[in-house]
């Protein structure tokens, strides 16, 4: 057994073990022994172009690659993926990402309550009374419930604040 791993050619040893590595991260994900792996492949690739490779100059290029991969994961992959998550704070949130957007009332609001077309559904709707047909934003969700005004209330609002 030992002839038989010894008698390997040294890249393939190198790209055994960046498969273990992967595998591994596989079974306890978190980004770190993916990243060694890439190392452990890198220096797959390396003994292939110089087979003549010394062992010591072999498991220095491994740490050397090993430690660069993960650097390059922290500082540069990282940051980016995290700046991903921010972008869809409203995914699977529909209610939420309705905020800002104008819609017109299907419904009058009477009593504080109406409904609003939101594309091809109703949605039931909080604010002042309005006539059906109105114009109205969306200000606040709560759960399923849209909190409205009328749409030129911002409106009036700024105009309010340059006339003063």
């Amino acid at each position: 057994m030992i002839h038989f791993l010894t008698s390997l050619p040294g890249h393939f040893v190198w790209w055994s073990a960046a498969l273990v590595l992967a595998a591994a991260e596989v079974l306890a994900p978190g980004y770190f022994l993916l990243w060694i792996g890439l190392g452990a492949a890198a220096t797959g690739a390396l003994v292939m172009v110089l087979p003549n490779l010394g062992v010591l100059a072999q498991s220095m290029s491994f740490t050397t690659l090993a430690f660069l991969s993960c650097v390059s994961y922290w500082y540069w992959l990282r940051p980016a993926m995290q700046r991903g998550d921010r972008q869809d704070v409203t995914l699977n949130r529909r209610g939420a990402s309705l905020v800002g957007q104008r819609l017109v009332l299907t419904e009058a609001i009477r009593e504080g309550r109406g409904r609003v077309r939101v594309g091809d559904s109703v949605w039931l709707a909080t604010g002042p009374d309005l006539p059906a047909g109105t114009e109205v934003e969306v200000i606040d969700v709560e759960g399923v419930l849209l909190n409205v005004r009328p749409a030129n209330a911002g409106m009036d609002l700024l105009a309010d604040s340059r006339t003063e």
